[in-house]
């Protein structure tokens, strides 16, 4: 009897698509061979029922681009679309009583200015060849997307190098903005990095920047687009703050979390401001 029992489990637990628990009660089916669309069909609704009887909450069902067929499926039986990727596609279903703590997708994007100025007081400003600036004559900072997986400073070395040839170190992060409904009804983060040059030839990005030159910060600031714009004209008194060493910006710091998952991470902050709050303690 108990052999029979253990087989018509086994049996049963076969006509189940195969899931992992997640860490909030709910389980992920990563799906990666191809499927019959009935048998598909068959194995959801049994797989629903029994994550029903187990408790589960939410349901979140890994789609790559090859089993696109199969998406039709799981919408019709309640799953809606969480997130993209050019490989993927997530669907998420939230089946029990209670309301749904499902996080939503990623809300920001980010982005990054450098303000690169050199020994002579002179910044490193590009014009751009696609965009909204395009043929406009504005002589701007270089800036760009952070890559996934990329660090702040890492996609300000990055962008530098890739849109003027310059060479640079990073020194701080000295402000940052927020906007809504930037990119596709996402927000997005602009991080103003500081810079130092470690070489001065440039060799500008052909796609993307029409001209790039060395110029006078004074030439830059008198700009009328300089003037008028409210970010252009706070990355302007930002870099002559920083200039005149009035100022005082965010250094990244490696930290590794070790009651969570031993990740390395970067905590941005003044370190003259909590050497200053350590001491009167």
């Amino acid at each position: 009897m108990e052999k029979f029992l253990g087989q018509n489990k086994k049996i049963h637990e076969l006509l189940l698509l195969p899931a992992v628990n997640d860490e909030h009660g709910g389980v992920i089916v990563e799906l990666k061979d191809p499927m019959d669309t009935n048998v598909f069909r068959f194995m959801l609704k049994a797989s629903i029922k029994q994550w029903k009887l187990q408790g589960k909450k939410g349901l979140w069902i890994k789609f790559p681009i090859e089993l696109a067929n199969l998406i039709e499926i799981a919408v019709k039986e309640g799953f809606w679309y969480h997130h993209a990727e050019p490989h993927y596609l997530m669907l998420v279903h939230w089946i029990a009583d209670t309301e749904s703590t499902i996080p939503a997708n990623a809300s920001h994007k980010v982005s990054i200015g450098a303000i690169v100025l050199n020994h002579k007081r002179e910044l490193l400003v590009v014009q751009e060849n696609i965009g909204r600036l395009k043929g406009s004559g504005v002589w701007k900072i270089p800036t760009g997307a952070v890559d996934e997986g990329e660090n702040i400073f890492e996609g300000a070395i990055r962008e530098v190098k890739e849109e003027t040839g310059i060479d640079t170190q990073f020194l701080e992060v000295l402000a940052f903005r927020q906007i809504h409904k930037s990119f596709f009804g996402k927000s997005e983060l602009f991080f103003i990095c500081m810079m130092r040059p470690l070489s001065f030839d440039i060799q500008k990005q052909e796609l993307e920047i029409e001209a790039a030159q060395w110029m006078p910060f004074g030439e830059y600031a008198a700009q009328p687009s300089i003037q008028k714009d409210g970010l252009f004209n706070y990355i302007k008194d930002l870099c002559l703050a920083k200039a005149e060493g009035d100022y005082q910006g965010f250094t990244p710091l490696p930290i590794t979390s070790s009651v969570f998952d031993n990740h390395m991470s970067f905590l941005y902050f003044s370190k003259d401001g909590l050497d200053q709050e350590s001491s009167a303690i």
